[in-house]
Parts: structure tokens; C-alpha cells; sequence
């Protein structure tokens, strides 16, 4: 009997694991899936792949540093690099860097089905010639605000030790970066670091992604599962917006702090829980609590050491610092020449609201480093460009007048049919639609306000 090929898909897009799993088992592939290249090392260590298609942008570690792992630790595994980003320096750098391929998005199933049966009939790649171990680079807290040098003078007090610590602040303010540093800066540092994005985990299996399950434990557990805290031991756990977990799951997360032990699904035997555990939130503590949604013996058992991330819009002082450091960041990334912003789009970026904080900055400066090419200044038309549209979100989240495509085209047209569809199945109710496709109703949220910003929905 011939072997199927063993496919692991990475991307922190939930919903296309679902596309991918169906697309590439219909036609006889094995396909594993995980949410970012943290995960996808994990797995590595236990599992032979023959190839590996990775998403550029992830959080952690990009797609970059993922390839590099595994030329150097498994180079006979393939690797396809999709990005969103695509540019011919890009395509360059990462086929230099040992990927078998390169696709830029937006793209068909029928051409990526074309182009991973290419690459899996490809001769395996030689192994790379250096012996050196990719660096993880130490992730940076960018800025000079009062507020920010004294959150800043009090990480190396917070990571000596072991208390919980519980980060709250808006999106895109940097929480999840602040948790890397303090892991890093502890003496856990040589431990793993693993983040889990409580808000993306399906409803039905976030017991199995904390704790883990036996094989057998419930209907579709055909295989043991290594659970978060696992995974973590010795080192720390991010529990990213731990507020979205359910009750029933935050009572179970609450016996695992205080006994500091967790029982996988299906068995019967503790295991010790040797992890740092830090949480963080966006919502308004004081109306979950009263609210009923987090519980309040939980909130105080992970806020040992509570911070608070200010928003952007409260360190002004700040901007031009972070667009000048972003600038940086992308010039090196795509291969371009040095670029300054010019006084017009910083005077823009200064005066503007951020309603998405420091990852919304991050994201119009990676534009305008990409739009002004090779030219030396960034200018406010290269981010203002009318092509986009740039929309603060709207308030109301029901649909109108949606129209399914007669085809679909992309995957990322696969992922707005199954969204829509499943919206109006259930009457626009958001959770039942989350519930029916696996996906938290924050993500549809965020999807639908992409949609419109794209005229793709009204």
C-alpha cells in the first residue's frame, strides 16, 4: 500500500485549518495543523512531515525563523512559504533560505493543491550548510513614555519570580510581548514559552488544548493529545485572553493553580503543573466580574502581580519612536533601502485616534514600507492610498444583504462563504454560527469588519 504523504499546515488562521484538512485528505494526504511555528516545532519533534506550508506572519516566531529550525534540525523536510505579503525581494530571501516554494496570497485550491503535489514530487532538499542554532530574537517593549520605562523598571522585579501575572489592556497594545519578556528575563528562560489564544479555542475542546486528552477520552479522540501545560512544564504559559474561556473550564483552571497538578481527559492520574502561568484580558475586568462571565476567585488567585498596558492614544510620545522602529523592522525584513517617514504622515500618525493601538500603527507602516518601494521617504499617500479602506469599526455587527458567490475562487473566499453561511443559518446569531464552525464569535467579529472594510459585505 503507498504511503500517504504527511502534511503539517501552519497558520494562525483557525478557520482555513478546516479548508486545508478537507482539501488535501480528499485527495489522499495526511494533514496536521497547528496555529503558529511554537506549536509546529512541537510537533516536529515527535513527527516525521514530508512537507511543511507555512503562513510568513504569525506571532512568536515568523515563518522565517521557522524555516530556518527546520533546515537545520530536519533538513530533508520540505517547505512552502505562503505570505500576504508578497514581493520579489521576499521571494528572494525566502527561497535562499531553503523553501522548496513560495506563494503569495491570495490563491486558489486548485493551484496550492498543484503546487504542494509539485514540491512533494521534488527531490528532498540537502541539508544546510550551517551548524548553528537558529536565534530566537528577544522580543522588544518599544518605548520612552513615563508610563512605559516605569512598566519596563518593573519586569526584572515581577520575572524573578514565580506568581501569576495577569496583563490587561486593549488590543494591540503589546500585552502578549510583555509576557515574552518576562519569561525571558526569569530564570525559566531556558524553559518553553507557550502561548494559547483562549479566544480562538474551540468551545468543546479547550479542556484538551490546556490539559490534554488520552486516546479514547471523547467521540474524535483517535490519538493522545499533549495539552498545553505539558507542553509549558518547567517553562511559561501565556493564557491569552483568558477571559473568553467558559465557567465550567475556568473552575477546572482555578483547582489547577492552587494544587498545582492537572489530570488529562480520559485519565485518571495527576500530573505536576511545574509552569509560570500569566494571563491577560481586553475586556473591562470590573464588568466581567460583576457580569458574571470571569470568575472573581480566579481574577485574584492570576493577579498576583496585575499590569495595566496603557493605550496608544495615551503615550503620544511614543508614536513617532514605534513608526521609526517598524520602519526598521520591515526595511530589513523585504530587503529595501533605508526609508524615513516624511513630516506630513508622522504629523498623521501623531494625530490620530488608534483605535487599534501599537499593532494597527505597525500595520500602516509595513504598508507604507512596502508601497514607497525603493523610494528613500515613506509619504502619506504610500499609507492613505485609495485602494484601502481604512475604517474605524462600525457598531452595529448584523448582516444585510449578503450574497454567496456562485464559485469559489481563493481560500480566503472558502473562509467568508462558510462564515456567511453559517451567520445565516442561524439567523445572525454570532455564537451559534461560532459554535458551528469551531471558531470563537470574536473571530467572526473581527472577520466581518474585515469584510466590510473590503466592500465585501454591507
Amino acid at each position: 500500500m503507498t504511503r500517504q504523504p504527511e502534511l503539517l499546515f501552519v497558520d494562525d488562521e483557525r478557520l482555513l485549518h478546516n479548508v486545508f484538512t478537507r482539501l488535501f485528505t480528499r485527495h489522499g494526504m495526511r494533514v496536521t495543523t497547528c496555529l503558529n511555528a511554537v506549536q509546529a516545532l512541537d510537533l516536529l519533534k515527535h513527527h516525521r512531515f514530508d512537507l511543511v506550508v507555512t503562513d510568513f506572519m504569525m506571532p512568536d516566531m515568523d515563518g522565517l525563523e521557522l524555516l530556518a529550525h527546520i533546515r537545520e534540525a530536519y533538513p530533508q523536510t520540505r517547505v512552502i512559504m505562503i505570505t500576504a505579503h508578497g514581493s520579489l525581494q521576499h521571494a528572494v530571501r525566502t527561497m535562499k533560505s531553503g523553501a522548496i516554494d513560495y506563494i503569495p496570497k491570495p490563491f486558489s485550491t486548485t493551484e496550492l493543491l498543484e503546487r504542494v503535489r509539485a514540491c512533494l514530487q521534488a527531490p528532498t532538499p540537502e541539508a544546510a550548510p550551517s551548524t548553528a542554532a537558529p536565534r530566537t530574537p528577544r522580543p522588544e517593549y518599544i518605548g520612552q513614555h513615563p508610563s512605559i520605562e516605569k512598566l519596563k523598571a518593573m519586569l526584572p522585579r515581577l520575572a524573578a519570580n514565580d506568581a501569576p501575572v495577569f496583563i490587561q489592556g486593549e488590543s494591540g497594545t503589546g500585552k502578549e510581548i510583555l509576557a515574552r519578556l518576562i519569561h525571558q528575563m526569569s530564570p525559566r528562560a531556558g524553559g518553553p514559552f507557550v502561548a494559547i489564544n483562549c479566544a480562538n479555542l474551540p468551545h468543546e475542546l479547550v479542556e484538551s488544548h490546556l490539559f490534554g486528552h488520552r486516546k479514547g477520552a471523547f467521540t474524535g479522540a483517535v490519538d493522545d493529545m499533549t495539552g498545553a501545560f505539558e507542553q509549558a512544564q518547567g517553562g511559561t504559559l501565556l493564557l491569552d485572553e483568558i477571559t473568553e474561556i467558559a465557567l465550567s473550564v475556568q473552575a477546572k483552571l482555578l483547582r489547577v493553580l492552587q494544587e498545582r497538578e492537572y489530570t488529562k481527559l480520559g485519565s485518571a492520574t495527576a500530573q505536576r503543573a511545574d509552569v509560570r502561568v500569566i494571563a491577560t484580558s481586553n475586556r473591562n475586568l470590573g464588568e466581567a466580574l460583576s457580569g458574571g462571565v470571569f470568575r472573581e476567585d480566579l481574577y485574584h488567585r492570576l493577579s498576583v502581580f496585575p499590569l495595566w498596558v496603557p493605550p496608544l492614544r495615551d503615550r503620544r510620545s511614543d508614536i513617532g519612536v514605534l513608526a521609526r522602529y517598524f520602519v526598521g523592522k520591515y526595511e530589513r525584513l523585504y530587503g529595501l533601502p533605508e526609508k524615513v517617514l516624511s513630516g506630513e504622515l508622522l504629523g498623521y500618525f501623531e494625530g490620530h485616534a488608534w483605535s487599534g493601538n501599537v499593532r494597527s500603527l505597525e500595520n500602516l507602516v509595513q504598508r507604507g514600507v512596502l508601497l514607497s518601494a525603493d523610494r528613500p521617504v515613506i509619504e502619506l499617500y504610500d499609507v492613505l492610498n485609495g485602494f484601502f479602506s481604512d475604517a474605524e469599526p462600525l457598531t452595529s455587527d448584523r448582516i444585510s444583504d449578503v450574497t454567496l458567490p456562485a464559485s469559489v475562487q481563493t481560500i480566503e473566499d472558502m473562509e467568508r462563504i462558510m462564515i456567511l453561511r453559517a451567520l445565516a443559518e442561524s439567523n445572525n446569531n454570532q455564537q451559534e454560527a461560532s459554535e458551528k464552525l469551531g471558531i470563537s464569535s470574536r473571530t467572526i467579529r473581527n472577520k466581518l469588519r474585515k469584510y466590510r472594510e473590503e466592500g465585501l459585505i454591507t
